[in-house]
């Protein structure tokens, strides 16, 4: 622990989310924190809320680096729960919840933490992957809670006591948030708070925000680093943050909820905003939209000229980045976005990064290379995975596995990805990870997965297999056998057979001949 200085406690000066939330109850109270159905939180419940709820986890043997589940939708008390967790110095580990109960239990083994945090709708997913794992010992529901398991209400209706919160370094890891690897396993990049204050930085600087007149709208959820990334720059300045609860999309519902909440800064993948802008009477609605943002899947020239055309005053921005950069590394903004179609734009100044060959040697303008990072938003690690940690840090600087080339004035572009990885719906889903899975079908003797393009999510994972002789296999049916062991938006939407997988000299799947190929189909797409 730090000492004091001047006799002020250490912990009062660090620059870190808690500490943000703990000044804007001070100065303003009653000030509006979050939105959520109708419901406001001002920042002094946000401020009780949190040390209320780090009190009662202390009680229950949360310490400082001890890791905490999370298995949550979107709403205040999710955000209050982490705010809790960091609050003595532990660490929150938000889980997808699109995962199957394998995969969960994966995650809670080696994240290897006791409590899961749960909404109520989720809980049966818990009760599931427990049954794959001994390491859960409590489970905390934000709702009914079911038998063994406790309910939110019980810790917000106990006393806070003594509660003193320990002094939490900057360099505390504040977040492990777990991202498919290409081996197949998940990875927790570990996030810190310095990570954090950057990633707000980088999100005040693209979204340009500079007081409290604006209002954040969130869709993305909470268990991706997209949605407490964005958010974090809302902790800074003090502005409102609308929740909007996870669900089926509908666009005329998101429209509504804007214009009800004067929303100003929103957020959507690029097939959302395809929904959005074609919405009849979009562009006749009382709507105080200043940015309009996208990112985590490409967006077509088309689409951007769209949305350009739909919000003529609006600030389009495009942002591009990892979750082990916190995760925004270039942007696109404003005018750059129509002149420059088809780039993620330009780096965020507090990145520092490289176009690079092989042997780690800059590249010329123009010359496809893999961008590589450094600076303060960088990941510290991989969780307990040293050896994946140095091969992702070789020579000192982050290999983020995309192929990109650079123009003279600094605007990047995608050209591939060293990484294979599909982009669906905004998911990353990692063909190693799917290909596993596959390789345990009684029938299936040689499989791989590649990505077809998919007008509705971008990309969807489709998996050519070589079968044993004499058996089929119908898409419906691979499903089907995939359902507890994959998430659905990891699952092949088609599968294609073939006698043979096609090979290059080295003895490697030749993908790109797969995704030009598509023979023999079976199933629909």
């Amino acid at each position: 622990m730090s000492e004091a200085t001047h006799g002020i406690p250490a912990g009062i000066r660090r620059h870190h989310w808690m500490n943000q939330v703990l000044t804007h109850a001070a100065m303003r109270p009653d000030a509006t924190a979050f939105k959520h159905r109708g419901e406001v939180t001002t920042w002094a419940d946000a401020a009780r809320r949190m040390d209320i709820l780090a009190a009662a986890l202390e009680r229950r043997g949360v310490r400082f680096g001890d890791r905490v589940l999370m298995l949550t939708l979107n709403h205040p008390l999710v955000i209050e729960s982490v705010f809790a967790i960091n609050r003595l110095g532990a660490i929150a580990v938000p889980m997808n919840i699109r995962l199957s109960p394998a995969e969960l239990a994966y995650i809670i083994d080696d994240a290897d933490g006791d409590i899961v945090m749960v909404d109520q709708p989720l809980a049966p997913l818990v009760t599931a992957a427990g049954q794959l794992t001994t390491r859960v010992k409590q489970v905390i529901v934000f709702g009914e809670p079911g038998e063994g398991q406790e309910g939110i209400a019980d810790l917000l209706a106990e006393p806070i006591g003594s509660f003193e919160a320990p002094d939490v370094p900057e360099d505390s890891t504040c977040l492990i948030m777990y991202t498919s690897g290409t081996t197949g396993k998940p990875k927790g990049a570990m996030l810190d708070h310095v990570n954090m204050a950057a990633q707000s930085l980088t999100v005040l600087r693209v979204n340009s925000i500079f007081d409290e007149s604006d209002v954040s709208f969130l869709t993305a959820p909470l268990f991706h680093i997209a949605g407490l990334g964005s958010i974090g720059a809302n902790f800074i300045v003090g502005i409102p943050t609308v929740l909007h609860p996870l669900g089926a999309f509908n666009a005329e519902e998101i429209i509504d909820a804007w214009e009800r909440e004067g929303a100003t800064i929103v957020f959507n993948v690029p097939q959302q905003w395809q929904a959005i802008c074609a919405v009849p009477g979009i562009r006749d609605r009382d709507l105080r939209l200043r940015v309009i943002s996208w990112g985590a899947a490409p967006a077509s020239d088309t689409l951007l000229r769209t949305m350009s055309e739909t919000f003529p005053d609006a600030l389009n921005v495009a942002v591009f980045g990892q979750t082990e950069m916190s995760p925004i590394t270039c942007a696109l903004r404003g005018e750059d976005a129509i002149h420059h179609l088809g780039s993620v734009g330009r780096p965020v100044p507090t990145v520092q990064c490289r176009i690079v060959d092989a042997d780690l040697r800059d590249v010329a303008p123009g010359e496809v290379g893999e961008i590589v990072y450094r600076g303060p938003n960088l990941m510290k690690g991989y969780w307990r995975k040293p050896a994946e940690t140095a091969a992702a840090f070789e020579g000192g600087w982050f290999h983020s596995g995309d192929l990109v080339r650079q123009d003279e004035d600094g605007f990047v572009w995608v050209v591939d990805r060293l990484k294979d990885m599909i982009i669906s719906g905004g998911e990353n889903v990692y063909c190693a990870e799917v290909e596993n899975a596959l390789f345990a079908h009684p029938a299936i003797v040689e499989a791989a997965v590649y990505g077809r393009a998919d007008e509705r999510w971008g990309e969807v994972p489709v998996a050519a297999v070589v079968m044993r002789p004499g058996e089929t296999l119908e898409v419906a049916e691979l499903q089907e056998w995939l359902g507890d062991r994959l998430a659905r938006f990891k699952q092949p939407k088609d599968v294609v057979l073939v006698e043979a997988l096609p090979r290059n000299a080295a003895g490697k799947v030749n993908k790109v001949a797969l995704r030009g190929a598509d023979r023999v189909t079976v199933g629909a797409p």
